[in-house]
């Protein structure tokens, strides 16, 4: 008191106790906040300051081929990472010199780890060749933050390319993380296509991860708890392929300079003996980093060489589809084995009048597959009418996927009546149409291994099967060899009506007056049939499809060059040496092809030609 007076009237006593109040009740509500709210939050931050987690990626799973060889390996390859809490982000320009990478894609990298995890190492370039990692190395004192640890890469067998089997990997984009959740992350490598990314799951692996003790000046102390709480990564599954790795190697040395594709099945099983598609490219482009003008090029390469032809393409079968039509016929009673036509050259339908390459004269079911008589089954296919033709199509699986684990493929097409009426307006199309549909021409189109797939079927007495390149996922964490069962059903034809339609097979290979002579191997009966496939804009394209040993068939094939000419002529000898080096090992007779004319025509596109004449 100050002259018996108190300091401070009662109304200011009131008020600072009220703000006193106020502050710590304030304080209590914050360190409640602190301690029970953002617990788990701040402890993991705190953690994160303290304990420092480095991803350790898993050896990506191998591949071997059917009998053991291995073909997808993997080798050592160098990454550099960044801890963005370290980072001197003015060494941004040097870091960027040193490993020859642009320097704003660094940038976005470590800004992007950041959001994730400041203290945790980022991926910021993948792949850096020795020369740069050694200069980062010399100057990794005035670099903090900035590490590097030795991954793995992709590499493969000398001699085979196989892309569009294997397929190829690459960095996830951010498209992908978004749908993929906390199981990748910014870097990681996916299987893109091919069997990387159908096996994606077996093949990938599981993550390790160590963990480093550091203090608060971010200094290394150690491994936490002397590493026991370390988590080791572990090895993704192998893959065992169905695949003959000498015969893809050879099947592609024959397709070299050509488009188009060759599809080799066992057709006991489905499995995908050869696949090729060319032209193609390196798989061991996209190992490392891709350089973003490789990248440009392959995608503006007007011959497409990442398009799957062996599983994309849409191409009309022409006669190769002949067989089809016969076996319908036999089975709805249409026909018989003595059921004969007179082949005049052509067959009136109207005011058109749809050709021949040959007067055949009289002609039976056997002798118009031997020869491909196109009479018989522009005749054929209309007793057998358009909806009938559509519900065998389907029967032989065209017009649907095959469900093969390789990878994305076409459907094709199959024309009914509801098409035609889509397209060209209800009453609009006539029969016309169908005539053509019985030498595989018009609107029908197919890939090669679709073709593949139905030849098996013939040959093997009527059960079409899913193809698979893969039969095993050897699991190595238990040690277990877990088999692939792939899918089959009956096709539900008459096995006498497969066997008339097997000798039409093999008589035009085997016999004089067959078209498909040139596919004949040494000591073996072989069974096929040529097509061509028309071309408005250009050379036809080649079709051959068959099977050997005719009597026991152990391969199945489908041949496909674009632009060639006669299927007799260019696919037939292509898929003879194939089939003979699957059998025996080796082809002794030397290998004598062709030339084919070039086209002048970067794509092409076949549509029906009904006036045009046919050829094989």
């Amino acid at each position: 008191m100050i002259g018996g007076e108190e300091l401070g009237s009662p109304y200011r006593r009131t008020a600072l106790n009220v703000i006193l109040s106020i502050l710590f009740v304030v304080l209590v509500f914050r360190l409640v906040q602190l301690q029970v709210v953002y617990h788990e939050e701040l402890g993991r931050k705190s953690e994160e300051n303290r304990i420092r987690t480095i991803i350790k990626e898993p050896v990506r799973g191998y591949m071997y081929d059917r009998n053991g060889r291995l073909v997808v390996d993997v080798g050592p390859s160098f990454s550099v990472f960044v801890t963005p809490a370290e980072f001197d982000t003015s060494k941004l320009p040097l870091l960027s010199s040193l490993l020859r990478e642009d320097e704003h894609t660094i940038r976005e990298r470590i800004t992007k780890g950041r959001i994730r995890s400041a203290f945790s190492p980022i991926r910021v370039v993948r792949d850096v060749d020795f020369a740069s990692l050694a200069a980062v190395e010399e100057r990794v004192f005035v670099l903090p933050g900035v590490t590097y640890d030795v991954e793995s890469k992709r590499v493969y067998h000398d001699g085979v390319r196989a892309a569009h089997l294997f397929g190829y990997c690459k960095e996830i984009s951010d498209a992908q993380l978004a749908r993929t959740g906390t199981v990748y992350q910014q870097g990681d490598i996916v299987g893109s296509t091919g069997l990387e990314a159908s096996y994606e799951t077996f093949l990938r692996g599981q993550k390790g991860y160590e963990f480093i003790s550091v203090n608060s000046k971010g200094q290394v102390i150690g491994p936490l708890e002397g590493g026991d709480r370390n988590v080791l990564p572990r090895e993704g599954f192998d893959l065992l392929l169905t695949a003959d790795i000498g015969v893809q190697a050879f099947a592609e040395s024959l397709m070299t300079g050509k488009q188009g594709a060759i599809v080799a099945l066992d057709p006991n099983t489905g499995g995908i003996l050869a696949l090729v598609s060319k032209p193609d490219f390196d798989p061991s482009t996209f190992s490392g980093v891709t350089p973003a003008s490789v990248w440009f090029q392959l995608n503006t390469d007007t011959s497409k060489p990442l398009f799957n032809r062996a599983t994309m393409t849409r191409y009309p079968p022409g006669s190769t589809l002949k067989m089809l039509i016969a076996l319908a016929g036999l089975q709805e009673g249409i026909i018989d084995d003595d059921y004969t036509i007179n082949c005049t050259g052509g067959y009136r339908f109207g005011n058109r009048v749809f050709k021949d390459l040959h007067v055949h004269g009289k002609t039976e079911v056997i002798a118009s597959i031997q020869k491909s008589c196109n009479v018989f089954y522009y005749s054929l296919v209309m007793k057998l009418g358009l909806k009938k033709f559509s519900e065998y199509s389907h029967l032989f699986g065209f017009g649907q996927p095959t469900g093969i684990d390789v990878g994305e493929e076409t459907s094709g097409l199959v024309p009914s009546e509801e098409y035609y009426d889509r397209v060209y307006g209800k009453g609009k199309w006539t029969q016309g149409n169908v005539v053509s549909l019985g030498i595989g021409q018009g609107e029908f189109g197919v890939s090669p291994l679709q073709m593949a797939r139905y030849i098996a079927a013939i040959a093997n007495g009527g059960t079409l099967w899913q193809p698979h390149a893969v039969s095993g996922i050897q699991n190595k964490q238990i040690n277990r060899m877990n088999e692939v069962v792939p899918s089959s059903k009956q096709v539900g034809i008459d096995p006498r009506y497969l066997a008339i339609v097997q000798e039409g097979l093999r008589r035009c290979v085997m016999e004089p007056g067959g078209t498909a002579g040139l596919a004949r191997i040494p000591g073996i009966p072989v069974a096929g049939k040529t097509g061509t496939s028309q071309n408005p804009h250009g050379e036809d394209h080649a079709w051959f499809v068959g099977y050997a040993p005719a009597d026991t068939p152990k391969v199945a094939i489908a041949v496909l060059v674009e632009n060639a000419g006669f299927g007799g002529t260019i696919a037939a000898p292509i898929a003879g040496y194939v089939m003979e080096h699957y059998l025996k090992g080796h082809v002794d007779r030397p290998v004598w092809l062709p030339r084919i004319k070039k086209s002048t025509v970067d794509s092409v596109k076949s549509v029906a030609s009904l006036g045009r004449k046919p050829r094989e």
